[in-house]
């Protein structure tokens, strides 16, 4: 019974979803082939960057906001691959390699500033990615055309200077997704971008076996044993925010090839939040996360998303209305992860407290 009441406790958020999810598709009748297509397509754009958020976790960073920064980095990089015109999976490949470097810088500053704000990264990350998009707004908007050259009359604006505010990506649109594509029972499966997803996760796995990933999980589970035993404890937390901000940049430029359309100034804006209660969804904490975490939170999440619209249509016979409805239970859905996830982080604190107050008491016996 114990181990019953500890599975559910642990899994209240991902088992309430699954709940709420198997309770709409009926009344919003969309047929299984249909929903496996979806999925299939949300795993494709969004794993990449959820799998991105793990390596602070490891390191005790939190829940890292601060992906947005990577988010600018990989757009960036996209409007440069398309002054240059270059197109297909070359591109796409080009746009990850410029924007490594971009992401690395900005990795290094988020990384540095959270090493000032030690026990409040979450709440730091998303501010410095609030204050960074206002950065990445005055270089795009003013600076490239006029600062850094930029001629291609489809990016730049009538003036001569900014760029447009929706860029088309039709050179590179799906063109990872489509270097390996296999039919399997009429359901397209992009093979090259799940491939890719999968070198990720066997890079997190034998990362987390490395010397630096021991020494992140030993930073992560006590910051002064850690620096007692003679590890750097602020270049590897560094290091874990450069690592997690490269590799939401590559998850970016992924999810908008996959698109194929990039809008230039609010495309990356809810990168952080959808990932991460996504992440949390799937089962995951700001101090415990997985790869399984990861792929089951996508799949409830966006599963949430397709479905929510068009139960609110079938129970209310208006469009506009089941828009609203997939708003209102998306974002309240957030809400409730949120503070559902906070709860169990409080009630791990109790616990904790409890037993070192019995282990105190045994030891003065």
């Amino acid at each position: 019974m114990e181990k019953i009441k500890s599975f559910l406790q642990k899994n209240i958020v991902p088992i309430f979803i699954l709940i709420f999810i198997s309770s709409i598709i009926p009344i919003s009748k969309l047929t299984p082939q249909y929903l496996i297509q979806e999925m299939i397509l949300r795993l494709d754009r969004n794993l990449f960057l959820v799998l991105s958020l793990l390596i602070p976790i490891i390191a005790g960073m939190g829940l890292n906001f601060g992906i947005v920064l990577g988010a600018m980095a990989g757009q960036i990089a996209l409007i440069f691959i398309t002054e240059y015109r270059i197109i297909g999976y070359q591109g796409v490949f080009l746009a990850m390699i410029l924007s490594t470097p971009i992401a690395m810088a900005l990795g290094y500053f988020s990384g540095n500033i959270l090493n000032k704000s030690k026990g409040k990264e979450m709440i730091t990350s998303m501010i410095l990615g609030l204050f960074m998009n206002g950065i990445y707004q005055l270089v795009v908007l003013y600076g490239m055309g006029s600062i850094i050259k930029i001629s291609n009359p489809k990016l730049i604006l009538s003036r001569g200077s900014g760029i447009r505010n929706a860029i088309d990506l039709q050179g590179i649109r799906r063109g990872l997704d489509s270097l390996l594509e296999i039919d399997v029972l009429g359901q397209k499966i992009p093979v090259a971008t799940f491939l890719l997803v999968g070198l990720l996760c066997i890079f997190i796995v034998w990362f987390r076996k490395t010397k630096l990933g021991q020494d992140m999980r030993a930073v992560g589970q006590n910051i002064e044993i850690a620096r007692a035993a003679g590890i750097n404890v602020d270049r590897t937390r560094v290091l874990a925010i450069v690592i997690s901000t490269v590799l939401a940049g590559f998850g970016q430029i992924i999810y908008l090839q996959n698109i194929g359309t990039m809008n230039t100034y609010n495309s990356h804006e809810q990168i952080g939040m959808f990932s991460i209660a996504a992440l949390l969804i799937g089962g995951a904490s700001a101090v415990k996360a997985s790869i399984p975490n990861a792929i089951t939170g996508i799949i409830l999440f966006h599963m949430m998303f397709i479905i929510s619209p068009v139960a609110g249509k079938e129970l209310m016979g208006s469009a506009q209305i089941g828009e609203y409805f997939r708003v209102f239970v998306s974002y309240g859905i957030i809400a409730l992860v949120l503070v559902m996830h906070e709860w169990r982080r409080e009630r791990e604190r109790r616990v904790e407290r409890a037993n070192e107050i019995s282990d105190s008491k045994g030891e003065t016996i």
